[in-house]
């Protein structure tokens, strides 16, 4: 048994290919005011020979690298991920596989655009009970294969990519640097998100996600500190996922945040990656130094299912 984990270094890998919102509108009845107007993305990446198990590896990558260890010292993987094609081996294995790492755990979550919290909150649970040392943790997705790209109620929103995070067990004596998960869903409500079918495309009630999001998942977000035993007023960052730049200024007015906080806004460049928007959004603030190391941030997911999870992360 351990006090805790935190996470020694993050990762992220996007595919090369961008595509604007000028670009959809040469394509479909839209244009590039309306699409920043309603959800503030400005364009997307998306994967051309890319796989999703290919963006989780690249981004683990970089992770491991950037962590001190090496494949040897990981002993659990945790991919999240709701858009991989192939169903077995999962994607975990295939990660694992890629990197050289011998015989870990290994395994997919799938709660849609909460995922990533999900699998940190896994990971570091399995490091507290004892069942892993040192786990790699991962959001990626590629939306490309599951978006109809002629519905411009979708093909707005949507892009490819992946971050992953590599935890360990604190130090004797230390606090944990990922904080207590809270996490739940609204399932009589799941049907307003779906991916279904044997080759599916994305289907969304876009009204009905926007009004649950902007009324119910603010208070959740609110739990998340009081669990970490932190005020939002502290907190150097927010980290949400990255649906709607409407949705996130409407939980953060709720929040309380700091005016100095940073908010993450990732979605502006990216699209909303799913599982793999709030480890690639965290990855960019450390990689640019935008974030300290120790710095508190609240890492919050929320889409399909209808699905939610948050905690507190300290930056590596």
């Amino acid at each position: 048994m351990t006090a805790g984990s935190r996470i020694l270094a993050m990762g992220h890998y996007q595919p090369s290919r961008v595509i604007t919102n000028d670009d959809l509108a040469s394509t479909l009845d839209t244009n590039d005011t309306w699409i920043r107007d309603r959800v503030g993305i400005a364009e997307r990446r998306v994967a051309d020979g890319e796989s999703v198990a290919d963006m989780a590896t690249f981004a683990a990558e970089k992770a491991l690298a950037a962590s001190g260890l090496t494949a040897a010292d990981i002993d659990l993987v945790i991919v999240a991920t709701c858009s991989a094609i192939d169903r077995c081996p999962n994607v975990a294995t295939r990660v694992a596989d890629r990197l050289g790492i011998n015989a870990p755990g290994a395994f997919d979550v799938n709660t849609a655009c909460s995922g990533f919290s999900y699998a940190l909150a896994t990971g570091d649970h399995a490091i507290r009970a004892g069942a892993s040392r040192n786990a790699l943790v991962i959001g990626a997705e590629k939306l490309s294969d599951i978006t109809d790209w002629s519905d411009r109620t979708t093909a707005v929103l949507f892009g490819d990519g992946a971050g992953a995070a590599v935890l360990s067990a604190v130090p004797d004596g230390e606090p944990a640097g990922i904080g207590p998960v809270v996490w739940g869903s609204t399932p009589e409500k799941g049907e307003a998100l779906k991916i279904a079918g044997w080759q599916p495309y994305i289907k969304q009630n876009g009204q009905a996600v926007f009004r649950w999001a902007t009324t119910a998942l603010a208070p959740f977000a609110i739990e998340v500190c009081e669990k970490a035993g932190i005020a939002p007023s502290e907190l150097a960052a927010f980290v949400p996922h990255q649906a709607n730049t409407r949705i996130i200024d409407g939980i953060v007015k709720r929040l309380g945040l700091s005016p100095d906080a940073i908010v993450a806004k990732d979605l502006v460049e990216s699209g909303n990656t799913s599982a793999a928007s709030v480890p690639l959004a965290l990855s960019k603030l450390i990689e640019r130094g935008e974030l300290p190391s120790g710095a508190p941030v609240l890492l919050f997911g929320f889409g399909g299912g209808l699905t939610y999870a948050g905690q507190v992360v300290r930056c590596p």
